[in-house]
């Protein structure tokens, strides 16, 4: 006899690994609570994803769709990551032509829910023909949808809002309660064009809109108490259930090889070394680099700060990348003995839980805030496109990061400011109140058992939402 109790849910992020790591993170948690997960990808992207704890692996159907060909897109690229910035929209194309593969495919699984992500815009009306309920999964903020406004402004079918990067620098007139959170003008310029429809793709804008219009309920990567006013704004803007999920720490695979023991091995050696709180840990993502111009002034200003520091360094994101960026000459001669560079992978959960590293010098990116704070580790901040502007802002409104001052029109900083900020964060007495706050952020994105009741609150509305479509008695196990 089926378990009416357990779920079957279909899950289809959008193909950039800053999206699919925390979807997976949220498979895992409710997999872990008996309930049956499709996650649906391209096959080189599932094939990169980390490896499943072996206890889940029956509960995590990984399926595989491939993506049709289009022209000027490379072959074998799949995610972001294996594409330069100005190729990603072929990626859009070859995406959008999985309509009707997706429609075929959710047919044959015939899922109780479908969570997808922004770029599938066109997914919930083909999910509705199917009577599948969907719900758009945000790895975004909730102050970040929030700033983005309502399903028109973002369609873009509603007057004059938004119209120029001038226009983001400012708060938005639909968030009644008092803010600073807004993009500095030289991030605003940076996601303008992704934001505005091109001839040959559709916007962001238009995606996001068309997701939060069609679904039928937003799941958000956040918690009540971190955001509350932000997350109460969405359901007014958009008159539907919004249901946060937790923060979705990060959490590790299946054991480890004996090449990333070795890997953590080495890197744990330099750091017990080190005095307590004193080291850096510099890293910005899988998909963020800075330019040359800021690469050089971020490595003079750890040497003028004459901090300990560990820096995971990546010189090009991928294959695709043909501009890898240098260190400036003689810098890691400069600094030997005080400081390291890895320009491989590296350990980051282990390496920010270290009892040496004592700030983490950052991009803003969500799942980097989230690994930051769970281990009550202080951010500074140099943001570098997409939604990282107000990520920044919302955490600064909240006087957890220090943002290393620049120009607001093109961005500009110098190696003198990275020093100040970075000395600032560990070690002046000024900035004992971003360590405070780090520390109290710790017992909040650190407490697992408060996001997976966050995690158990969203499985009870699935449920429910299908017991009443069915008839069912509603059951509130999890």
């Amino acid at each position: 006899m089926a378990d009416n109790s357990k779920l079957q849910i279909a899950m289809f992020p959008w193909l950039a690994f800053g999206h699919m790591i925390p979807w997976l993170e949220l498979a895992k948690l409710i997999a872990q609570k008996g309930h049956k997960i499709f996650f649906i990808s391209t096959p080189r992207n599932i094939d990169r994803l980390p490896r499943l704890p072996q206890n889940l692996a029956s509960m995590i159907q990984f399926v595989k769709i491939s993506l049709p060909h289009v022209d000027n897109l490379r072959e074998n690229a799949e995610a972001t990551i294996d594409l330069p910035y100005d190729e990603v929209k072929y990626l859009k194309q070859s995406f959008d032509c999985l309509e009707e593969p997706m429609a075929k495919l959710l047919q044959s699984l015939a899922p109780d829910w479908l969570l997808f992500d922004f770029a599938a815009y066109w997914l919930p009306a083909r999910a509705r023909e199917l009577d599948i309920p969907s719900g758009f999964f945000s790895i975004f903020t909730a102050a970040t949808l929030g700033y983005f406004g309502p399903s028109s402004v973002l369609i873009n079918d509603s007057g004059d809002h938004l119209k120029t990067p001038e226009d983001y620098t400012r708060v938005p007139s639909w968030v009644s309660f008092p803010t600073t959170i807004s993009y500095r003008l030289f991030e605003a310029r940076k996601v303008f064009d992704i934001l505005i429809s091109d001839e040959s793709n559709v916007s962001h804008g238009y995606r996001f809109g068309q997701s939060l219009k069609g679904c039928d309920i937003v799941a958000v990567r956040s918690c009540m108490e971190f955001e509350p006013e932000w997350l109460k704004l969405l359901e007014q803007l958009h008159r539907k259930p919004v249901i946060p999920v937790g923060q979705l720490p990060t959490t590790t695979g299946d054991g480890d090889s004996d090449a990333e023991t070795d890997t953590w091995r080495s890197i744990k050696e330099w750091l017990d070394e080190q005095e307590k709180g004193s080291v850096v840990y510099v890293a910005f993502g899988s998909e963020a680099k800075p330019s040359q111009e800021e690469l050089t002034e971020i490595a003079l200003g750890l040497e003028l700060s004459k901090l300990p520091f560990f820096w995971v360094l990546k010189k090009r994101l991928g294959q695709a990348d043909t501009e890898p960026i240098e260190l400036p000459d003689g810098f890691e001669e400069r600094t030997r003995g005080r400081g390291v560079v890895y320009t491989s992978w590296a350990p980051q959960l282990a390496i920010l839980a270290h009892d040496s590293v004592g700030g983490f010098l950052t991009h803003a990116g969500w799942s980097s805030v989230v690994e930051a704070l769970q281990f009550g580790m202080p951010l500074i901040v140099l943001t570098c496109y997409a939604d990282q502007g107000l990520n920044a802002k919302l955490l600064e409104e909240k006087q957890i990061v220090e943002l290393i001052p620049r120009d607001e029109g093109d961005g500009f900083f110098t190696r003198n400011s990275v020093a100040e900020s970075l000395r600032l964060v560990l070690v002046e007495e000024k900035g004992q109140i971003y360590r405070d706050k780090a520390k109290e952020m710790k017992g909040l994105f650190g407490d697992k058992g408060r996001h997976d009741r966050y995690v158990d609150n969203f499985l009870n509305y699935l449920k429910n939402h299908r017991c009443l479509r069915k008839g069912e008695e509603i059951n509130t196990t999890v």
